[in-house]
């Protein structure tokens, strides 16, 4: 199979759908006795009980029965090393997140990019792809290019300590209302090494737009610009503050892009979209409250218990309401949606695309949506 992929929106034709087998919680300590993340891994399995895996699993196979339908190749990661735990000299690590399986690959044409991941449980988080594709993609020709393994030593990761603006006034008002009362704090990196996240990148064929934020840094936009060479465009944005671009920035075709206006307005949108129709909305469905229950009620106290152990964890986080904008292109003309944005669906169809509502009744918990949880490695595209 030839890797081919140059954007978001042609004919898709294979691509890898995330998994929760095996599913491990990430965490990071600076204590690097196994004991420590032994006892962490068995209070933070609490807060992933079965029924929950279950339902989330119920709803990525409910994805793929739509992809295959629709003839497109399913390719599934797994994690087949004999732990899921590692050290390094400055800080230990256990768990790994293939349920979003675009958050640290992209391909460019028929080049694989394996990012320097923002979360130290991350780091090898890559090997669970190795066999997909050395079995697929090797032997035809992919050129594959990992950035520098990040050290991630210390405190590398900020709190953005100035007052918001009024469209950041916005959208914190708007996540209140919609996430029943939950609240965010953004953060951004240290330039003193490549860190980014694949998510932080958008492909429109030769353009790549860059989003500098608390999960890529500018250095990582350096490096990217220099490893692909003069074919390719790497435009830097900043235009929001949270971590991924593609709950707030996402092209739909050629021509078109859907836009989170709490988050982007005229004056901050991308110019590379200057000439493009703008599909801006705010109005998504806000998280259920049964998302935020559960989270209130288990994640967040399991968080807190590790914190006290002096380990970090991704349950601590949530996704913010805007995953809803986390939207799948099947093609130019027809595009998965999540089913509870409703609104949203209704302003596409009216712009004549065709809408395929999809269950993903955990993707706020599970920190990704419909684009997150996918990678798109295979669509009939031409770089122009």
């Amino acid at each position: 199979m030839k890797l081919n992929s140059h954007n978001e929106w042609d004919p898709l034709k294979a691509i890898i759908v995330g998994s929760v087998e095996g599913f491990r919680p990430g965490l990071e300590c600076a204590d690097v006795r196994p004991q420590t993340l032994e006892r962490a891994a068995a209070l933070a399995a609490k807060a992933c009980p079965q029924w929950y895996l279950d339902e989330v699993g119920e709803d990525l196979e409910g994805l793929c029965q739509i992809l295959r339908q629709a003839g497109v190749a399913i390719i599934r990661p797994n994690w087949s090393e004999g732990s899921p735990s590692f050290q390094t000299p400055n800080w230990s690590a256990t768990g790994f997140d293939i349920y979003n399986v675009r958050d640290l690959h992209i391909i460019f044409g028929d080049t694989l990019v394996v990012s320097a991941p923002s979360s130290r449980f991350r780091l090898f988080e890559t090997y669970a792809f190795h066999d997909v594709f050395y079995k697929y993609f090797f032997e035809a020709g992919m050129r594959w290019i990992s950035a520098p393994l990040p050290r991630l030593k210390g405190q590398y990761v900020h709190e953005i300590k100035r007052a918001p603006n009024e469209l950041e006034q916005v959208e914190d008002s708007l996540h209140r209302q919609l996430s029943h009362g939950l609240t965010q704090t953004y953060h951004y990196l240290d330039e003193d090494e490549i860190i980014f996240d694949a998510a932080n990148i958008i492909r429109v064929n030769r353009d790549i737009l860059f989003l500098v934020s608390s999960t890529a840094n500018k250095r990582a936009a350096a490096w990217l610009a220099s490893a692909l060479g003069p074919d390719y465009r790497v435009h830097l944005t900043d235009a929001y503050r949270a971590s991924h671009l593609d709950s707030t920035i996402l092209p739909l075709c050629l021509g078109t892009v859907l836009i989170n206006r709490a988050r982007v307005n005229e004056k901050t949108c991308p110019p590379i979209f200057a000439n493009w129709d703008k599909l801006y909305v705010t109005d998504v469905a806000p998280v259920p409250e049964s998302e935020v229950q559960f989270h209130r009620d288990v994640r967040l106290p399991i968080a807190l218990e590790l914190r006290a152990l002096g380990v970090e964890s991704q349950l601590a986080h949530m996704s913010s309401p805007w995953a809803g904008l986390n939207v799948l292109s099947l093609d130019p003309n027809t595009i998965l949606v999540h089913d509870r944005q409703l609104s949203m669906i209704r302003m596409l169809e009216a712009r004549r695309f065709t809408v395929v509502p999809v269950r993903m009744r955990h993707c706020y918990t599970m920190l990704g949506g419909l684009h997150c949880t996918t990678l798109d490695v295979v669509r009939d595209s031409t770089a122009c």
